[in-house]
C-alpha cells in the first residue's frame, strides 16, 4: 500500500492545521492544563472511546446477518480493532480494507461482501451523526448563538433533517428498484466508457447487495439502534473529557462536535486524523464559547487517550493474524 498524492496532500494539510490550531498557544500551558485535569474522568472517557468499537462490531454482525447468518462476535471485534489500528497508522483510510480483509481471513465470508457491508456501516454513521447534530442545534443551550458561518442555526437543522430524509429515500430506491437504477447508470456510463460502465455496474451491484439489511424492518431498526448507541457512548466520552479539563459545555455540544469532526475527516489527512481533529475541535467548541487554549487542551488530550488503546489492541490482533500491510492491497476483481 504505497502512499500517493492523497497521502502527501493529507500530510501537508494536517501539518498546516496543526500549526494553525496551536499558533499562539503555549505547549507548556497545554501540558499544565492536562496535568491538572481529572484522571478518573479521563479513564472513563478513554473507556467510552474504546468500547464503541465493540458496539461497532456488534452492529456489523446485524448488517451482515441477512447475507452471512449470525457470525460470532469475536472475529468481528478483532477485525474492527485491526481496521481502526490501520486507519491510525496508515494513510488513505486503508483501515476499511484491512477490516474487511481481517474478517475474510477468519470466516468464509467473501471479501467483496465484507467490504460492501462497510459502505452500509458508514452510511448509518452519517445518518445518525447528522440526526444527533440536528438535535444538538435545536438545544436551547445554543440560544445565545443565533448563527453559524453566517447562517441561522435553524437553517442547518432543517437542512440536515431534509438531507437525512432524501438519503434514506435514495437508499430504499436502490433496495426496491435496483434493476431500473442499474439500467439508468448503464445508459449514462456507456456514454463515458465501457470500462467505466462495467466496473461501475459491478461496484453498484455489490453495494446494492450490501443494502439487504434495509429490506427487513427488524434488521434496519436493530442496525439503527446499535448506531445510535455507538454515537451516544462516543458523545459521552467527549462530554466526560470536557469535564476532565473544566469545559462546562452541555452534552449536546458533544453531539454536535462529533458530527463536526466527522465532517472534517472527509478531507485528506495524516493517519489518525492528526491536525484535522484538533482544528475541528477548536472551531466546534468555539461555537460554545470555549477558549482556544481550553479547546486545544481537550482535543490533544482526548485524541491521544482515545488513540493509544485501540491502536495497541488492533496491532496485537494484526500480529496474531499473521498478515502484512502489503497483503491489504485489493486486486481489480474486488478480492484482497
Amino acid at each position: 500500500m504505497r502512499p500517493g498524492w492523497r497521502a502527501a496532500l493529507g500530510a501537508v494539510l494536517s501539518a498546516a492545521l496543526i500549526y494553525w490550531t496551536l499558533h499562539g498557544i503555549s505547549a507548556t500551558d497545554v501540558a499544565h492544563r492536562l496535568s491538572r485535569s481529572d484522571p478518573l474522568l479521563w479513564i472513563a472517557a478513554t473507556f467510552c472511546a474504546t468500547i464503541i468499537f465493540l458496539l461497532r462490531a456488534r452492529r456489523w454482525r446485524t448488517i451482515l446477518e441477512p447475507v452471512a447468518g449470525k457470525l460470532g462476535l469475536p472475529p468481528l471485534w478483532r477485525a474492527t480493532a485491526i481496521g481502526m489500528m490501520v486507519n491510525n497508522v496508515v494513510p488513505a483510510r486503508a483501515g476499511e480494507i484491512a477490516r474487511a480483509f481481517a474478517l475474510t481471513r477468519e470466516t468464509s465470508l467473501p471479501f467483496a461482501t465484507s467490504l460492501a457491508s462497510l459502505a452500509v456501516d458508514r452510511l448509518f454513521d452519517a445518518i445518525v451523526l447528522l440526526l444527533l447534530a440536528v438535535v444538538a442545534l435545536l438545544d436551547p443551550a445554543l440560544g445565545r448563538v443565533s448563527t453559524l458561518a453566517g447562517r441561522p442555526l435553524s437553517a442547518f437543522a432543517t437542512g440536515g433533517g431534509t438531507f437525512v430524509v432524501i438519503l434514506l429515500a435514495g437508499l430504499y430506491a436502490l433496495v426496491f428498484f435496483p434493476n431500473q437504477l442499474l439500467r439508468l447508470f448503464e445508459l449514462f456510463a456507456r456514454r463515458v466508457s465501457p470500462t467505466v460502465e462495467e466496473r461501475g455496474r459491478r461496484v453498484l451491484k455489490t453495494f446494492i447487495d450490501g443494502l439487504s439489511v434495509l429490506r427487513q424492518p427488524g434488521h434496519f431498526v436493530a442496525v439503527l439502534a446499535w448506531t445510535i448507541a455507538h454515537w451516544l457512548v462516543n458523545a459521552l466520552g467527549f462530554w466526560l473529557a470536557f469535564k476532565a479539563v473544566g469545559i462546562g459545555a452541555p452534552f449536546s455540544a458533544a453531539l454536535f462536535l462529533q458530527a463536526f469532526i466527522a465532517l472534517g475527516t472527509a478531507v485528506p489527512a495524516l493517519p489518525g486524523f492528526f491536525g484535522i481533529f484538533e482544528y475541528m475541535s477548536v472551531q466546534g467548541l468555539g461555537i460554545y464559547g470555549v477558549s482556544q487554549e481550553q479547546a486545544a487542551t481537550w482535543a490533544i488530550g482526548y485524541h491521544l487517550f482515545s488513540f493509544v488503546p485501540i491502536t495497541v489492541i488492533g496491532a496485537w490482533y494484526f500480529t496474531r493474524l499473521g498478515v502484512r500491510l502489503r497483503d491489504l492491497q485489493p486486486s481489480p476483481d474486488g478480492t484482497a
